[in-house]
């Protein structure tokens, strides 16, 4: 009978505690965050997002941020449709995209947050550590098949893309395989193999020696080979770098946004301010993109 009553007496000591909360030192109870920020969109940004979210929260923990991947085309649809207050993208928003915006009454305004090469990548076992655009694009549109065709062994070409909603899979077919001309219509071959992640194209490329894909620079492994680039056959190859970025001599390079309804004010103003500050900057260098206050 004492055990019964003692057991009840811990049971009302818990549920007591538990329904006034945690006390602060001061022995008042603890405030929830005033402030919520969503943020989603760009999967090569997601990385880059959660550690300035992260740092942000350590240094005002009033404020809470919830980061979430999907691709650009996920975060700028949830922009349109009203369910995050930041929409991260690795390629500019769309003028179709701007006027449906519009039509909810979402008016888009772009922030450029950081700089990113999309590097090029390949097994270490492949010799070929040279391409041109051309011959870039030649590969992903199928018109080359076999790595004898640019230099390489007697292997067939295995070609790895992310998934069409991805801001990188957008930016890569305009910038090398249509060479930045609006009016070409070129589209990867249909044997291309569209992975929804950066892990999924850095697997391929470790197990497979015929393998060729593409990423942002922040998430290249050093077990991988990334291939110098030329703009054409008598320019220089370039491979990619912050200093390569910066001077412009590495040819596919490109900005990162983070698009508002409207110009933003409150805590997403502060925010986005502190995300363009040194301090949040050197987490961009840290994590292997381009800071924008570098010139």
């Amino acid at each position: 009978m004492k055990r019964f009553i003692l057991r009840v007496i811990m049971l009302l000591v818990f549920l007591f505690t538990a329904s006034c909360g945690p006390a602060s030192s001061e022995g008042t109870p603890s405030v929830s965050p005033a402030a919520y920020i969503e943020n989603k969109g760009s999967d090569t940004m997601v990385n880059l997002a959660l550690g300035w979210a992260e740092r942000y929260q350590s240094e005002q923990p009033e404020v809470r941020i919830s980061v979430t991947g999907g691709g650009s085309g996920t975060g700028i649809a949830s922009l349109i449709n009203g369910t995050v207050d930041i929409a991260n993208a690795s390629r500019k928003i769309k003028e179709e995209e701007i006027d449906e915006a519009k039509s909810n009454g979402i008016e888009p305004v772009e922030h450029i947050v950081a700089r990113d090469a999309i590097a090029v990548i390949v097994n270490p076992a492949n010799p070929v550590s040279e391409l041109t655009l051309k011959q870039l694009s030649d590969i992903y549109s199928g018109k080359y098949s076999n790595w004898t065709e640019v230099g390489g062994d007697d292997r067939p070409i295995v070609r790895l893309s992310r998934e069409t909603n991805s801001g990188t899979h957008v930016y890569f077919l305009e910038t090398v395989l249509r060479l930045g001309n609006s009016d070409d219509k070129t589209l990867f071959s249909m044997d291309t193999l569209l992975l929804p992640s950066s892990e999924g194209i850095i697997a391929e490329l470790r197990q497979n020696p015929n393998a060729i894909g593409y990423d942002g620079l922040g998430y290249v492994p050093k077990d991988l080979k990334v291939i110098a680039i030329a703009k054409d056959a008598d320019g220089s190859y370039v491979l990619p770098s912050i200093a390569t970025v910066n001077d412009k001599s590495y040819p596919i390079a490109r900005d990162l946004y983070m698009y508002t309804d409207g110009e933003p004010t409150g805590i997403i103003k502060e925010y986005l301010d502190w995300i363009l500050s040194p301090e949040a900057q050197e987490i961009v260098a840290e994590l292997g993109f381009v800071p924008v206050g570098d010139q």
